[in-house]
């Protein structure tokens, strides 16, 4: 998102950066990229271990600021939920020397620092003051509104919790999937029987059939549909080559997704190579998809984790964190990685999302001013 500013100070900058984000930080560092008066959105991380290597920790929050094009500036927040120290000379703000840090190497990447602030649970200050001093935080105004982007008093976190669900509609799906499976798998090996359960031989059907229109028309009931259909997505999800065409598919349209599962059927039958295109996807790389749309899949998906028996849930767990990330959102990635993890810690694909989040990598097309 690219958003002109207009703060005249920096309590009234920080007013702004919950409106740039989407939420309100805690526990972070927030980077925002400016191109002259411009900022490019924010960037949060979250904040390091006292025992991590500050300078380390500078290098790599500077190589992800340095992946937004034209950026020639930037701003610097903290939110700490430690205090400030009273100490001889004055007051210590929480994380100072890891600002120091970011202010010298953006300094030295030629990025000259337009604030450096740091919100506390009892103020907010400046780190750029050679004597800081707390200020109130009422002396920070409310975020305004922004078109699109709703209510931003949560955390980073916010909206990253599965809708509801009950055990009972859990173990509607739950035997769903088995019907669904028991269905594929004949139709696979010699055709579908008709003495099969009605609703699981449809659904096998329209699967086999054209597996990328199912897909597709997944997107037009967020909640995630009839409990088979559910299954449907979950039984996909399960599976890295389809799961993969799926992601790639709804993050660009129905004719690639076709490119996609082609690929990926080659690949799997033949070892036949990917796509550079359909890889490049994968990779948050090529154009920038509708946000819409994928906001439109995490949803689906989304109501489908929260549906999924325990051993479905770490692949459809995966692809919500997968288009969180495609989306810009690493907290929520984050969130749902890490459950997918719990669950199977030997999950591939997780433990590939997990290192992207870690070394800070973001999706090329978030990255640029929509």
């Amino acid at each position: 998102m690219t958003t002109i500013i207009h703060a005249t100070d920096p309590a009234e900058f920080l007013g702004l950066v919950p409106a740039l984000a989407g939420f309100t930080p805690r526990h972070s560092v927030v980077l925002l990229p400016f191109h002259g008066k411009r900022t490019q959105g924010a960037m949060r991380i979250d904040l390091p271990p006292a025992d991590v290597d500050v300078d380390l920790f500078a290098d790599q929050a500077l190589r992800t600021l340095l992946q937004v094009p034209d950026a020639d500036a930037v701003a610097l927040v903290v939110y700490s939920d430690d205090p400030a120290s009273v100490v001889p000379d004055g007051t210590l703000l929480p994380h100072a020397t890891l600002a120091e840090a970011l202010i010298a190497v953006c300094a030295d990447a030629g990025l000259p620092m337009v604030e450096a602030l740091c919100v506390t649970p009892d103020g907010w200050s400046d780190y750029l003051d050679e004597a800081p001093a707390l200020r109130p935080l009422h002396a920070i105004p409310a975020a305004p509104a922004v078109p699109g982007v709703g209510d931003v008093s949560g955390d980073q976190l916010a909206g990253a919790a599965l809708p509801p669900s009950d055990l009972v509609e859990r173990e509607r799906v739950g035997r769903a999937l088995r019907e669904l499976g028991e269905v594929i798998e004949q139709g696979v090996h010699g055709g579908l029987r008709g003495n099969a359960d009605p609703l699981a031989l449809v659904t096998a059907e329209m699967m086999l059939d054209d597996l990328p229109l199912f897909v597709e028309c997944l997107l037009d009931d967020p909640s995630g549909g009839s409990d088979h259909r559910c299954a449907g997505l979950l039984w996909c999800l399960s599976r890295p080559p389809l799961r993969d065409a799926i992601l790639v598919q709804w993050a660009t349209d129905l004719a690639f997704g076709y490119r996609a599962f082609d690929a990926q059927l080659a690949f799997s039958a033949e070892r036949a190579s990917i796509p550079d295109a359909v890889g490049a996807v994968f990779l948050g790389q090529g154009p920038r998809p509708d946000f819409d749309r994928l906001g439109c899949a995490l949803q689906v998906v989304r109501h489908a984790a929260a549906r999924a028996p325990r051993h479905a849930k770490p692949g459809v767990l995966t692809a919500a964190a997968w288009l969180s990330w495609a989306m810009g959102r690493s907290s929520h990635a984050g969130a749902y990685v890490d459950e997918a993890l719990r669950l199977d810690p030997e999950h591939s694909m997780a433990a590939l999302i997990a290192t992207m989040l870690s070394a800070a990598m973001l999706p090329q097309w978030a990255l640029r001013r929509g």
